[in-house]
């Protein structure tokens, strides 16, 4: 899943973005509201980390286009203003979250979760579940919802690969956009490292889990299905 990071601290920036990565998002990171406002249009982000004091364009002007232009991208404020105005003011403005500085990443990590979950239709608080697979994004391994079976652990990209196609359940997704999905802006996409990686997850939760729609992607279809 990709992250837009839209934060002008530096130093704030490269520590988020170093866990961002190690929860398993392609982070792309920009200082300027006017980059993050046109960017945020051009590109297919899945969640959006906004902080309000930005240069060349405040993040609440930059969330109020983003609305106005019909972009439904789920958006955690985050603001080191604490007063309660302010807050509502970006609920407004249409933010689906909220967090203020000081905070722990961990807590950030847990919201863009929740976040992620909801805005697919599943319960935030719950571990998120899909076609008889439950996936532990902490820990990065899946389990047969029944359980039973001891919990499969994934590789990085094993791991990113299956929370897209579980978010995603019964759908068509192509190469293009599994890569779309998985890299950052600027990185270098190889389609048949998607092909690999879907091998190692056929390989690891059976090969029904996932199927090939020929000429055009895959569909996750999970277990007994």
């Amino acid at each position: 899943m990709r992250v837009l990071l839209v934060e002008d601290s530096v130093a704030l920036a490269d520590s988020l973005c170093a866990v961002l990565k190690e929860a398993g998002y392609a982070v792309d990171w920009r200082a300027d509201g006017r980059d993050a406002l046109v960017l945020g249009e051009q590109e297919p982000y899945d969640l959006c980390v906004l902080d309000l004091g930005l240069p060349g364009l405040d993040g609440l002007e930059v969330l109020r286009r983003w609305r106005a232009g019909g972009l439904a991208l789920p958006v955690l404020v985050l603001t080191a203003r604490s007063n309660w105005a302010e807050r509502v003011e970006g609920l407004r403005a249409g933010a689906d979250d909220y967090l203020t500085k000081p905070f722990h990443p961990e807590e950030l990590v847990l919201r863009l979760q929740g976040l992620s979950r909801r805005s697919h239709g599943h319960e935030p608080g719950k571990p998120l579940e899909a076609r008889g697979l439950t996936l532990d994004e902490t820990r990065q391994r899946v389990a047969a919802a029944t359980g039973g079976a001891s919990p499969v652990v994934l590789s990085a990209t094993e791991f990113k690969l299956l929370r897209y196609f579980m978010l995603h359940p019964d759908q068509v997704l192509s190469k293009t956009r599994l890569a779309e999905h998985l890299y950052e802006y600027d990185s270098e996409r190889d389609s048949n490292v998607i092909e690999v990686q879907v091998n190692h997850l056929r390989g690891k939760l059976g090969r029904g889990v996932i199927v090939t729609r020929r000429g055009q992607g895959y569909i996750f279809v999970g277990h007994g299905s």
